[in-house]
């Protein structure tokens, strides 16, 4: 059983990828400062002049997984700011399952773009980052001007696909696992970077999965992933319309969040929505098609600028 678990760690958690880490060329250089939420610190890592970019990383993953992309941004005429979520690498890392609370982690998007002196910004987010991303453009919309996403559906497309679709269902049972209590201690950081095949980024996830906290990780599952699934699952709420301008960005082979679960998103969006479907890519889009992904979204945002 504990084996099976780790494998779940290891490789479902990671939803089924085996990419490649960025490479080194032309990364971002960047400034490592902190937000205050609260009282719980946030590390965040910012580079460039321009209208301020926030990017939020998902599970297991930190603030390096956009390093390429915030190069790319730089070089257009956007600063960036990368953070490392609550509980990963240099951030705090409250205890307690109420602490990953989804308004905890909005109000941590919030912070950051307060401790830069702005009062909105382009949000990216993907995996855990891409759902907070949504939160906050459907909760705070003032502080979302241009909105990113890869590979998470909108919430009720989400909700959809669990209650009626078989493959997502299987593919959320990775979910289950890391909702049940003690499933941290099943985690080792070198199980959990197995993902990372570029060895000169593999002693960063290293390092950085030694200083986070497991239990942290799984709280974001405990405290905010749908349980139900098939005709358990609940009706979707009513969510609010959303006013800025959407890119999606998802990859056909990630096993973790299927891609029939953007269906629909434009019914749900009042402006321009734009949807990148990659076949050759997993859960990992950002690194599975680099140059497509990093491209496709500076072209993106210079368009709407």
């Amino acid at each position: 059983m504990i084996r099976t678990l780790m494998a779940l760690a290891a490789a479902l958690a990671i939803a089924g990828a085996a990419q490649a880490a960025p490479k080194d060329e032309g990364q971002a250089k960047g400034q490592d400062r902190y937000a205050e939420n609260h009282g719980v610190k946030i590390h965040y890592v910012v580079s460039g002049k321009g209208p301020l970019v926030v990017l939020i990383h998902g599970f297991p993953d930190y603030w390096a997984t956009w390093k390429p992309l915030m190069a790319e941004l730089n070089a257009a005429g956007y600063r960036t700011a990368a953070l490392d979520l609550r509980g990963y690498n240099l951030s705090d890392k409250p205890q307690g399952v109420a602490a990953y609370a989804m308004p905890n982690l909005i109000g941590d998007v919030a912070a950051v773009i307060g401790a830069e002196h702005q009062k909105d910004a382009i949000v990216v987010g993907h995996d855990w980052g891409a759902a907070i991303a949504w939160q906050t453009v459907l909760n705070r919309p003032e502080l979302v001007n241009r909105l990113v996403i890869m590979s998470v559906p909108h919430p009720a497309g989400l909700a959809r696909e669990l209650a009626t679709n078989k493959a997502q269902q299987e593919g959320s049972n990775y979910a289950r696992n890391f909702q049940k209590e003690g499933s941290e201690k099943l985690l080792t950081a070198e199980g959990l970077a197995g993902w990372v095949k570029d060895p000169k980024e593999k002693p960063g996830y290293l390092e950085m999965l030694r200083r986070s906290d497991f239990a942290a990780m799984m709280n974001y599952y405990r405290a905010n992933y749908p349980r139900q699934v098939g005709d358990s699952t609940a009706p979707p709420p009513q969510f609010p319309q959303i006013k800025v301008p959407l890119l999606v960005i998802h990859g056909m082979k990630d096993t973790a969040l299927n891609a029939a679960g953007h269906a629909g998103v434009w019914d749900h969006v009042d402006a321009d929505t734009t949807i990148l479907i990659v076949p050759t890519a997993g859960h990992f889009v950002q690194h599975d098609a680099q140059a497509l992904v990093d491209r496709t979204v500076r072209d993106w945002l210079v368009a709407r600028r």
